[in-house]
């Protein structure tokens, strides 16, 4: 039987059973007004066919990354475009990092690539270090970085992340760099590599509106690159209509939302320094935790996520990442309300733990 490894899975709960969703990292200010809007208005021409190449909202993505238009290809989220790109590279060999995200690995296992790790310890706050180089030889085709990383929430400096971009070139190996979280990242800590895109045909860069304007049900993504036959090739790969003509409305509605995004920046800064300081006042250790999620193990509390769970708060269990164990979490940065009935839930049942093992 098939099964499902991500957060947000609210579907499989009993029917009727109300709980926050601290498992899946979604903007917690929820869909923008004017996406909203834009939705309503798209429905009258969703009798046509979309736009294939999705024109207008490739041209003002241009424009919002000072990039050019040949540079872009969008599809039906950041997952889609992994396969796309899996299908399109069509490795051999690639190095991902342990832990990571998880749908890496299945896209790479459409094309029967074989995966070498590159583990990212505790004792090194699993951040990724120069020994990653090592690892990056003539037979690895593709490299893969999630920065920050997930589930770890733990950035990737960019000095380093231009060492492993030269390492790529000499050894012809290409580099997708996953940025779909580096919008919430704090400004003086935050950066991409898409100023390198032109000078480096072996770069890719992952994208999504996902996250960042709370579109998950909506579906779009997008990469960069300067390699113009990875772009044909990903359409290649692929069905013609893959944007759907709501997504397309909703893209070109959700970059004019200046304000909510720096509004969204504060508001998660906030609340993730609020939920920090907490979980260690708990005894919990964090890692990175540099986006709108936070990574930490609750060696103190076994079974946390289940006891939550019946409390109402679902979080995301890391067991099932590579390099992982049951001791290991991540949850969201949700609003003030729900962070705040998270952690007083949490305090409850670590006093409810201390008394039963000391009575």
């Amino acid at each position: 039987m098939y099964n499902y490894v991500h957060g947000g899975d609210v579907y499989s709960l009993p029917e009727g059973k109300k709980v926050i969703d601290f498992s899946a990292n979604i903007n917690p200010l929820g869909l923008p007004r004017g996406v909203k809007n834009a939705l309503k208005a798209a429905i009258n021409v969703c009798a046509d066919y979309p736009d294939p190449f999705c024109r207008k909202l490739t041209e003002k993505l241009a424009r919002y990354h000072n990039l050019e238009q040949k540079y872009i290809f969008l599809s039906n989220g950041a997952a889609d475009v992994l396969f796309k790109l899996a299908l399109a590279i069509k490795p051999g060999k690639a190095l991902l990092l342990a832990p990571t995200f998880a749908d890496y690995e299945k896209a790479l296992a459409t094309v029967n690539c074989k995966i070498d790790y590159f583990g990212l310890s505790a004792g090194n706050d699993f951040r990724v270090d120069d020994s990653i180089l090592t690892k990056i030889n003539n037979d690895t085709d593709l490299v893969i970085i999630c920065n920050p990383n997930n589930p770890t929430g733990q950035l990737t400096e960019e000095t380093l992340l231009l060492k492993i971009l030269d390492k790529c070139r000499s050894t012809g190996t290409y580099l997708l760099v996953d940025e779909c979280f580096m919008d919430f990242v704090d400004k003086e800590k935050g950066f991409s590599l898409k100023k390198y895109l032109s000078e480096y045909d072996n770069l890719i860069i992952l994208k999504a509106f996902t996250k960042t304007y709370a579109m998950a049900g909506i579906r779009l993504g997008y990469c960069l690159t300067s390699n113009e036959d990875i772009i044909d090739k990903c359409r290649e790969n692929g069905q013609d209509w893959s944007v759907s003509t709501l997504a397309q409305a909703a893209g070109l509605s959700a970059l004019d939302e200046e304000e909510y995004l720096a509004k969204s920046k504060e508001y998660i800064k906030k609340e993730r320094s609020y939920l920090l300081q907490n979980l260690h006042k708990l005894g919990f250790k964090v890692y990175g935790s540099e986006a709108n999620y936070i990574f930490f193990a609750a060696k103190n509390l076994p079974r946390l996520a289940e006891k939550l769970e019946k409390d109402g708060f679902l979080i995301r269990k890391c067991a099932n990442y590579h390099n992982l164990d049951e001791h290991y979490y991540r949850i969201a940065v949700r609003t003030t309300s729900q962070n705040k009935l998270l952690i007083k839930a949490v305090r409850k049942l670590l006093k409810n733990e201390n008394f039963a093992s000391n009575n």
